[in-house]
């Protein structure tokens, strides 16, 4: 199994267990995206913390597949992105534009609810 997408309660759980090639990463984009209409997810997290690399194209479609689940009602935070992806993500000028991120899951589930309450908050201000 190269990806796991686990629900737990509001949210999905995706975990990408190895590395994947562009075939496989587009089918988990669509995978996921259409999971979250399924489940009715508000909040995603995605596990990268397996990952020891990580190319342009995985980047760019992890960033559209944010822009894609918040399109479908859900927010995302990227998780468990390692210390040498993050380096080698820098120096080759690529990133995660607006995408949220956290260390590890417990960190990644935290910011997820404060996104949804912030959501709430600024919906029940208008």
């Amino acid at each position: 199994m190269l990806v796991s997408i686990l629900r737990q309660g509001s949210y999905l759980i995706a975990s990408i267990h190895e590395a994947l090639n562009d075939r496989e990463i587009v089918q988990f984009q669509r995978d996921l995206v259409e999971q979250i209409g399924t489940h009715r997810a508000r909040g995603v997290i995605i596990d990268v913390a397996a990952l020891d690399v990580m190319d342009s194209f995985g980047s760019r479609t992890l960033l559209h597949l944010a822009r894609a689940a918040r399109l479908r009602g859900a927010e995302t935070v990227i998780v468990g992105i390692q210390p040498s992806v993050a380096f080698a993500m820098v120096r080759l000028g690529m990133g995660l534009d607006n995408v949220h991120t956290a260390l590890d899951l417990e960190e990644g589930l935290a910011c997820l609810q404060r996104l949804l309450q912030e959501g709430q908050e600024h919906t029940a201000e208008r």
